[in-house]
C-alpha cells in the first residue's frame, strides 16, 4: 500500500456568482488538469438570505456535469426540457448537460434562513460532450450510509465504498463521491483507487491528513505500511486539500471531530477549451457553441 502525498492545501476563495451568491471557490478556472476529470468546486454556504436568495437564474451550460449537493435549505430548479424540482437537505442531483441545456438554479434558506450545500463540476470526454442531456435527482433517503466501530459515518454518493454503493450511475469520470465524519482524535485510512485523482474538502472540525513525502509537521507514528509518515498541522473549515499518486489517504481528526468530502474521479486527458459554463475540446468547438446561443440553435431537439 502507498500513502498518497498531500501535493497542496488551500483555503476555499470567497467571491460572488449567478445573480449576486455569495460563495467560497475552493478551485475553478484555473489549470483544468490540475483535478482532472473535475473542473470547478463551489461552497455556496450562507447563513443570510440576502446572500443567496437571487440565486443563478437562466443560464446554459454543454459538454460538462454538475453536481449539486445539499446539505441545509432547498433548490429549486428548472429547464428548457421541462423539467422542475427540488432539493431538500441531503439530497444530491447529478446533471449531465451534454449537447446542452438551459437551466436556473434557486437557492432558498431553512427556517432559520441558512443555506448550504455544494456544487461540482465534472468534465465530460469528446465522445459525451454531445450526448442528450439527463439528471438523476437522489433524495437523501437513497444514499446508503456505513457506521464504523469507531462512530466514523460515511455517506456514499457515487461510487462503491465498505460494502454499499451510491445510487447515481452511468457517469463519465467513474467517480467516487464521499461525505465522512470522524470522532474527536479518531484516525482513519481510506482507499483509493491509484489511477483516480482525488482531493479532500474540510467544512467542519479540523484534521491532518498523513503525507509520506513532507518531512516537516508532527510525527505521530513511525511507520504505516512500510513508509514514514508525517502529519501536518490541522487544517480545519473551507479547506481543499490536494492529493498525489497512491491508494489511500490517512486522516487525524481533531479535537471537535472532522467532516469533510472525499473526492476521486478517473482522468480524462483531453485538451480543454473553456469559456464560462460551456466547456469543449477545442477553440472551434467553443465559437459553434456561442454562435448556437446567438442564434437559439444552442438546445438540440429530442431524438
Amino acid at each position: 500500500m502507498s500513502l498518497r502525498p498531500t501535493l497542496e492545501t488551500r483555503k476555499a476563495v470567497p467571491t460572488m456568482e449567478g445573480a449576486g451568491v455569495k460563495l467560497h471557490r475552493a478551485f475553478g478556472f484555473q489549470d483544468p488538469s490540475e483535478l482532472d476529470p473535475f473542473l470547478l468546486f463551489d461552497d455556496f454556504r450562507n447563513e443570510r438570505p440576502e446572500d443567496f436568495l437571487r440565486g443563478f437564474p437562466w443560464h446554459p451550460h454543454r459538454g460538462i456535469e454538475t453536481i449539486t449537493y445539499v446539505l441545509s435549505g432547498t433548490v429549486e430548479h428548472g429547464d428548457s426540457l421541462g423539467n422542475t424540482g427540488t432539493l431538500g437537505a441531503g439530497d444530491v442531483q447529478w446533471m449531465t448537460a451534454g449537447s446542452g441545456i438551459m437551466h436556473q438554479e434557486m437557492p432558498q434558506g431553512n427556517a432559520q434562513g441558512q443555506m448550504h450545500g455544494f456544487q461540482l463540476w465534472g468534465n465530460l470526454p469528446a465522445a459525451q460532450k454531445m450526448t442528450a442531456p439527463r439528471y438523476q435527482d437522489v433524495q437523501s433517503k437513497e444514499i446508503p450510509e456505513v457506521i464504523d466501530d469507531d462512530g466514523t459515518v460515511v455517506r456514499v454518493v457515487v461510487g462503491e465504498f465498505w460494502g454499499k454503493t451510491g445510487p447515481v450511475d452511468g457517469i463519465a469520470a467513474d467517480p467516487q463521491y464521499l461525505d465522512i465524519s470522524i470522532p474527536a482524535g479518531v484516525k482513519k485510512t481510506f482507499k483509493i483507487d491509484t489511477y483516480r485523482r482525488a482531493f479532500a474538502y474540510i467544512f467542519e472540525g479540523a484534521a491532518a491528513f498523513a503525507d509520506a513525502s513532507d518531512p516537516s509537521g508532527v510525527l505521530l507514528e513511525k511507520e504505516v505500511a512500510g513508509e514514514e509518515v508525517n502529519i501536518r498541522d490541522m487544517s480545519g473549515n473551507r479547506t481543499l486539500v490536494r492529493f498525489g499518486t497512491g491508494d489511500e489517504v490517512t486522516v487525524q481528526a481533531g479535537e471537535e471531530g472532522v467532516r469533510f468530502l472525499l473526492i476521486s474521479g478517473a482522468p480524462i486527458a483531453e485538451p480543454v477549451a473553456w469559456h464560462g459554463p460551456i466547456v469543449m475540446n477545442t477553440r472551434e468547438e467553443l465559437r459553434q457553441a456561442m454562435a448556437e446561443l446567438r442564434n437559439g440553435t444552442f438546445i438540440r431537439p429530442a431524438h
